[in-house]
């Protein structure tokens, strides 16, 4: 997209959020519409926050890691900290989504192997039954 505003009507059908989610946004300060009386206006640099928002929200990353992260921003500098601090942070959420893949894992298998003990318990009860009528 260009250097067009959008309106928070647009925002909302193109990024699939809620008026109330822009505006939650803009109340932790993550991202800054143009205001012009009670309307909202939204150029590149909130598009482009709210891209990495809702990238870093389907991540797992708390808002204010997300806040902090794109307080770093600045192309003066080509955002080598930002990116470096960013790379830090997406490491660390890797290793406790492993982790946290890994005990799923092994929960799933525990509870087929409770489903399973519960299904073979159940049918013995059900033979027994048939066997003393």
């Amino acid at each position: 997209m260009s250097d067009q505003l959008m309106t928070i009507r647009e925002m909302c059908d193109t990024y699939d959020v809620t008026p109330r989610t822009l505006r939650f946004y803009e109340s932790r300060e993550l991202i800054f519409p143009q205001r012009r009386g009670q309307n909202r206006f939204y150029g590149r640099e909130e598009r482009a926050r709210l891209t990495l928002i809702l990238r870093g929200k389907r991540f797992g990353f708390s808002l204010e890691q997300i806040r902090q992260l794109l307080e770093l921003y600045d192309p003066t500098e080509r955002n080598v900290t930002q990116t470096e601090a960013t790379l830090v942070t997406a490491r660390e959420r890797l290793a406790d989504m492993e982790r946290q893949q890994r005990e799923l894992a092994a929960a799933i298998i525990d509870l087929r192997q409770q489903i399973a003990n519960g299904e073979n318990w159940l049918a013995d009860l059900k033979s027994d039954a048939r066997k003393g009528a």
